[in-house]
């Protein structure tokens, strides 16, 4: 029951996703989440290396949809200066938002990965909804306060997932 938890990759940062290695195993698309994913979850605008990994992906034809479950304010005030699409309030772990990203990617579920930084949101969403998932370790060692909550449930998931043998990493 627990593995709709599981990711299927975990990396510690977003700039270690490689679009060349994305492109070797047919992905189109990238929906990920913003806040403690992309950016810390209290700052405005994306990092020079952020953009730079956004450059890379972009010269390798890979869409990007910012999906969110932040207020349209906070997602288009990071979104709109790199042009990259968005879904806000998007209710994850509901599959409906994900399904949207693809539908307005014009991709296939196969063709696209979802990134967050949440097994109870993100990887929960994206399990569900068919897609091919990778935890980032969170940008930010502060959260707000319904993530705190989050964390809590997530910390004691992943120590069932450890004794388990089922992941290897540390986060």
């Amino acid at each position: 029951m627990l593995k709709i938890f599981l990711p299927d990759e975990h990396v510690k940062s977003i700039l270690d996703i490689k679009p060349e290695d994305l492109k070797k195993r047919g992905i189109k698309g990238i929906i990920t989440d913003l806040d403690n994913t992309l950016v810390e979850w209290d700052r405005p605008n994306a990092t020079p290396e952020l953009i730079k990994w956004f450059e890379q992906i972009k010269q390798h034809n890979i869409l990007v949809t910012i999906v969110s479950n932040n207020n349209e304010m906070r997602v288009k005030e990071f979104s709109d200066p790199l042009k990259i699409p968005f879904i806000f309030q998007a209710r994850k772990p509901l599959v409906r938002a994900f399904n949207k990203a693809v539908s307005q990617m014009g991709i296939k579920k196969e063709e696209a990965v979802v990134i967050g930084d949440q097994l109870l949101t993100d990887v929960l969403g994206g399990n569900r909804s068919g897609f091919h998932t990778i935890l980032v370790v969170p940008v930010a060692k502060t959260d707000g306060f319904f993530t705190r909550f989050n964390r809590f449930a997530e910390r004691r998931i992943m120590n069932w997932f450890r004794k388990k043998g089922m992941i290897q990493w540390e986060d």
